[in-house]
């Protein structure tokens, strides 16, 4: 690990300390590297498309706009392969708002957030990639017999 020196002006250091406070962090440094982790990634449009990412795409729409309940879960199973898991929360009587787990091609996912958050009806979406490394594993669980199967690992770890 290297050290870096930078200046902040008395403000913005003290939205630093509250930010770190506030969020149990043991101190800058660690607050500092998840911040430039986290605005790395949302500048890069970005980074390496081919590699897996795993994501959690959250929008909110208009349960009455026409027939977006069908287009959306047309999209869905068209990308049934991104799609891990769903969450569905009724917020009022006209407002929905929906959380779903992907997986996959981060060019896939990324395209597949962007198709889902252009629905007509669909008033905010956003999508937050984390990079990952998929491999097979051959392995027990407890006594069990050896068996394979995929793990999905952030980063590069």
């Amino acid at each position: 690990m290297q050290r870096v020196t930078i200046s902040l002006d008395d403000e913005l250091l003290a939205e630093l300390d509250r930010f770190a406070s506030e969020r149990g962090y043991a101190g800058r440094s660690e607050a500092l590297r998840d911040l430039v982790r986290s605005g790395l990634q949302q500048l890069e449009p970005e980074g390496d498309a081919t590699r897996d990412c795993v994501a959690a795409l959250v929008y909110a729409f208009d349960h009455h706009s026409r027939e977006l309940a069908s287009r959306l879960t047309a999209r869905f199973h068209e990308h049934h392969d991104l799609a891990l898991a769903s969450l569905h929360v009724h917020l009022d009587h006209e407002s929905c708002m929906e959380v779903a787990v992907l997986r996959g091609p981060t060019a896939a996912v990324r395209d597949f957030g962007a198709q889902v958050a252009a629905e007509r009806g669909v008033f905010h979406g956003r999508l937050v990639t984390l990079p990952v490394r998929v491999t097979s594993e051959q392995h027990t669980h407890g006594a069990g017999p050896s068996h394979s199967h995929e793990h999905t690992k952030i980063g590069s770890r």
